[in-house]
């Protein structure tokens, strides 16, 4: 029961230390609160696995996840490369890159417009858990199969967020480009593509969470030896829960920093937008 009081003093000395640094921490609040939070969380699931003596195989403390993070970095790094450098980030070069440039054809086409996009929606609702073994048996167990599956589920957001982007300038807009006898390829660099950025870059933050979830999930069906998927649906078998809960936390940390390069670009690339303003 110590644990499980020790935790509560924590969290309430947490608690208040937060309060008085919202109420007069000035700027650097907006950084600290959050770290003192998450530590407080840490320390709150520490106790309380230890104080109510929850078993590591339905639970692991912090610490043995910790511990699991330093001494196996090898197969972390190795894990990584395999899911997020070969599977992850190829298909999402990939879909993404695609995405764009059939959005380019389409915008010039009201046919295909009306028959793929409904096509798309379709596609993009179909079961990745169905999917993934078809690209494994097509493509093999390597990461090529992971790289097909993270193009078949960023593709079609990606279309949709850039076709509309490229639709969001309105009638007046490119009267003025007209009156300027700009040409299809003018009114596109200058007026259209600038007024679909912010919606590009939306489906380019929305595609980097579902890449990295295509690419673990589609190495349960198949997969070498390595690999974020591969190693959790392994470890969960030896009931090594605390690899497991580090892979999950190595996949936490790389999505939220992909997803967080996404929108460092997006602030720089759209600063005139008015949603970057302050």
């Amino acid at each position: 029961m110590s644990w499980i009081a020790l935790s509560l003093i924590v969290w309430a000395a947490a608690f208040a230390l937060n309060v008085f640094l919202v109420r007069h921490g000035g700027r650097s609040a907006a950084y600290v609160v959050p770290v003192i939070f998450g530590l407080t969380i840490l320390f709150i699931w520490e106790g309380m696995v230890r104080g109510l003596n929850i078993s590591p195989v339905l639970l692991p403390p912090p610490s043995a996840i910790g511990a699991a993070l330093a001494s196996k970095t090898h197969i972390l790094w190795t894990d990584l490369v395999q899911t997020f450098f070969k599977g992850a980030l190829t298909g999402y070069v990939m879909g993404c890159g695609s995405a764009i440039m059939v959005a380019l054809l389409i915008d010039r086409s009201p046919f295909l417009q009306r028959g793929l996009l409904p096509v798309g929606n379709f596609i993009a609702a179909l079961p990745i858990v169905g999917l993934a073994p078809i690209m494994v048996m097509w493509f093999g167990f390597d990461w090529q199969s992971k790289a097909a599956v993270v193009v078949a589920m960023v593709f079609f957001p990606m279309l949709v967020n850039t076709v509309q982007g490229l639709q969001a300038t309105d009638a007046m807009q490119r009267d003025l480009m007209r009156t300027y006898a700009a040409s299809y390829g003018q009114t596109l660099r200058y007026l259209r593509l600038p007024a679909a950025m912010p919606f590009i870059f939306n489906g380019l933050k929305i595609s980097t969470t579902l890449a990295l979830i295509g690419a673990i999930v589609a190495e349960f069906f198949g997969s070498p030896i390595k690999g974020m998927g591969f190693r959790i649906s392994t470890e969960v078998g030896r009931l090594a829960l605390d690899m497991v809960w580090a892979e999950i936390t190595v996949a936490a940390l790389l999505g939220s920093a992909f997803y967080g390069l996404m929108a460092l670009l997006e602030k720089r690339a759209t600063f005139w937008h008015p949603s970057q303003r302050k």
